[in-house]
């Protein structure tokens, strides 16, 4: 059988994506918009993964979250969007959290439902320590509250040195392995094909900045019990590099939260296993009051 069609299939309109541009004081931040006209729409923001940008969230914007206005901001140093930083201070992942609260004030206007993934979801514990007001729930995919291990800070060190040597390719390498799992690799190959050529397309120092700002990101483990907004955690059931039982603790530590598993998705569950990872988003956007 074949699944029901999307409300934009069925009136035979293609959903239109726009790729905007925002001064943010000295520094550009590059985004996707589905409705840049739009006024009075309820809006979801999407925050990419590491290192991939927003076209990441390609599929979710052939149609998915009917009625919503989709934000999907490059983080600094991505995509389109610069990095302007003074001399001698160093990356932060604040740094991301301040691109995605000015995105939601110059553009939404109020406050929105926050989703991210992996990095996506870091930046989104920044955003609730730093402006929770803007945000009314939240969706953490593939996420985690811990800051890195001594395995996990050796392991970024060791991914500056593969940058360095072979640059973004380099690092398509030896990450693909984990960001995709097992059933993806096996029965689509072209979401690999896809993941290196975003990973590819992005700039060293994105990259490397990124590795820094991952790395020294605090523990938000403590912020959880104060994370009241309605909250889904979504997670591939073969992730490997955040897995379910990760997910598991934050719902168990966040007082508001609904935990979906994604079975053939590893941990790019919104490429891998789209129609899946979308279906839980919309269950979980019709269940939030209006705002």
């Amino acid at each position: 059988m074949h699944p029901p069609l999307r409300p934009w299939a069925a009136c035979g309109k293609i959903p239109l994506v726009v790729r905007q541009y925002l001064q943010l004081g000295s520094r550009t931040l590059a985004y996707l918009d589905n409705d840049p006209e739009a006024t009075g729409k309820p809006v979801l923001v999407l925050v990419h993964a590491f290192p991939l940008g927003s076209q990441m969230w390609e599929p979710q914007f052939r149609g998915a979250f009917y009625g919503w206005r989709i934000l999907a901001p490059d983080l600094r140093g991505f995509g389109g969007s610069t990095d302007e930083r003074a001399e001698g201070v160093d990356p932060t992942i604040d740094d991301y959290a301040e691109d995605v609260a000015g995105l939601i004030r110059e553009v939404a206007g109020g406050p929105v439902v926050l989703g991210g993934l992996s990095l996506g979801g870091y930046t989104a514990f920044a955003v609730m320590r730093r402006t929770p007001s803007l945000v009314r729930g939240l969706v953490l995919a593939d996420t985690r509250a811990g800051a890195d291990s001594l395995e996990g800070r050796a392991a970024r060190k060791a991914m500056l040195t593969v940058l360095e040597h072979d640059g973004p390719q380099g690092v398509a390498r030896d990450m693909m392995p984990k960001l995709l799992g097992p059933t993806t690799r096996e029965h689509n190959p072209g979401a690999e094909e896809t993941v290196r050529l975003l990973i590819k397309r992005q700039s060293p120092a994105a990259i490397r900045d990124a590795i820094v700002r991952m790395m020294e990101r605090p523990d938000s483990h403590a912020l959880l019990p104060a994370i009241t907004v309605p909250t889904l955690v979504v997670v591939g059931e073969e992730d490997v590099l955040t897995p379910p039982s990760e997910s598991e603790a934050m719902v168990a530590a966040l007082p508001n939260a609904t935990l979906v598993r994604i079975a053939g998705a590893g941990h790019l569950a919104n490429i891998e296993q789209a129609q899946a990872f979308e279906a839980s988003v919309e269950d979980f956007l019709a269940s939030l009051p209006q705002a």
